[in-house]
């Protein structure tokens, strides 16, 4: 399972503000940081703003904010509001039915494999990935 350029985006968005001392970010700053192409970068912020990860402040001196504590926000939650986890649940080699009944090469080895990183993401937080020392967004 490879990551969509969607979360790809979200995650380095949100471990970027994260490292950042700063309170307040907006979506022009973090677009010449991170070079994200300015319209997906602020479809995507509204999103996470949505779901509650973020918050939006409106006008000259607006921007986004955390609305929770970095300890609060999953990876799963960051996955969730932009774009849901149904894509887990998807066939790994891109069958469109793949289950018990008819599986793929890689379906049991997948099932097992995806039970784990998907407690993975659950249980990883924005506060942890902040302890290591990330130098790449």
């Amino acid at each position: 399972m490879i990551l969509t350029k969607t979360t790809e985006y979200a995650v380095r968005v949100l471990t970027f503000m994260a490292s950042q001392n700063e309170d307040l970010f907006s979506a022009k700053y973090i677009h010449k940081q991170l070079n994200i192409p300015y319209k997906y970068l602020t479809r995507l912020m509204t999103d996470l703003a949505k779901h509650g990860c973020l918050s939006s402040i409106r006008g000259r001196q607006g921007g986004f904010k955390f609305t929770k504590k970095l300890s609060d926000i999953s990876l799963a939650k960051i996955i969730e509001a932009v774009e849901g986890m149904d894509s887990f649940n998807a066939c790994i080699l891109g069958f469109d039915e793949c289950s018990s009944d008819n599986p793929c090469a890689m379906h049991y080895v997948w099932e097992k494999n995806k039970a784990e990183f998907i407690k993975t993401l659950e249980n990883t937080t924005l506060d942890d990935i902040n302890h290591f020392k990330v130098t790449r967004f």
